[in-house]
């Protein structure tokens, strides 16, 4: 398996990455839900690698990337991409991006055209209020003696009740990476994703862009979704019948709909 590499943000923050698949294939940027690292992508690796050179990166204040005290922004989390993309020589890549990652590719798609191929939002919204609500979260966050009830409520959020009633190995996984969070780190992110309205700039994507919903999803709704794939120029919309986590809970379906978008 390939080790952890590092690269430094403008800031100076640590943004830990790995890269999976042959040098000459175009690049595929992968970016993370909140609460999790790199390694959610993992049953997609093998297969995705045989179609691209796959980079996959931690968002600042999660798994092998610093986290630096403090709110963060969506322009901070969008530029971590651009200056790691900068650091690898990568003029463009494609970018699909679930849950925070598809903020942070709304962000990319708006600001950073000329650095995005096509553009895959999964399981995401434009915006999630009110921000009362991130500040309740981030409150309790900070609070907590650990991040077991956090661990659970993200759990809840992520899976149907069968998966988790059955402790499904890969429901572990997840609880584990959660565990393993950052406090701060996630603090810090809730801060970007109260603080982010894209609604109506997102109308100015101008990359090819496919939509990918959970019919199930409780956290970004799929009339998220939708209103994402009305607002963005000539966007395609698939809905799974998933909760979150489409890429874990239909990886066959979501990896048909991503190949069938990129190639």
């Amino acid at each position: 398996m390939n080790e952890l590499k590092f690269v430094s943000a403008g800031d100076g923050a640590r943004i830990a990455y790995r890269i999976d698949g042959a040098a000459g294939k175009p690049v595929l940027a992968l970016s993370n839900s909140i609460g999790t690292t790199l390694r959610m992508w993992d049953r997609q690796i093998e297969n995705l690698s045989e179609h691209f050179r796959v980079l996959r990166y931690d968002f600042r204040g999660h798994g092998g990337s610093s986290a630096p005290a403090g709110a963060y922004s969506l322009d901070r989390l969008g530029r971590d991409v651009i200056e790691l993309l900068d650091a690898l020589g990568i003029e463009r890549a494609h970018f699909l991006g679930l849950s925070l990652g598809g903020f942070v590719g709304q962000w990319l798609g708006i600001h950073a055209p000329e650095r995005i191929d096509r553009l895959i939002l999964s399981n995401t919204s434009s915006y999630l209020g009110p921000a009362k609500q991130f500040d309740e979260r981030i409150a309790a966050v900070q609070q907590a003696p650990d991040m077991a009830e956090t661990a659970e409520m993200f759990l809840g959020n992520w899976f149907p009740a069968h998966m988790l009633a059955a402790k499904e190995p890969v429901v572990e996984e997840f609880r584990s990476m959660l565990l393993a969070t950052d406090r701060q780190g996630l603090a810090g992110l809730f801060a970007a994703v109260r603080d982010a309205d894209l609604r109506r700039t997102i109308a100015l994507i101008s990359r090819p862009t496919l939509v990918i919903a959970g019919q199930y999803d409780t956290v970004t709704a799929a009339s998220h979704s939708e209103l994402i794939a009305a607002t963005i120029p000539d966007a395609k919309l698939v809905v799974l019948p998933a909760v979150h986590l489409s890429n874990v809970e239909y990886p066959a379906e979501f990896m048909e709909a991503v190949l069938g978008f990129l190639r």
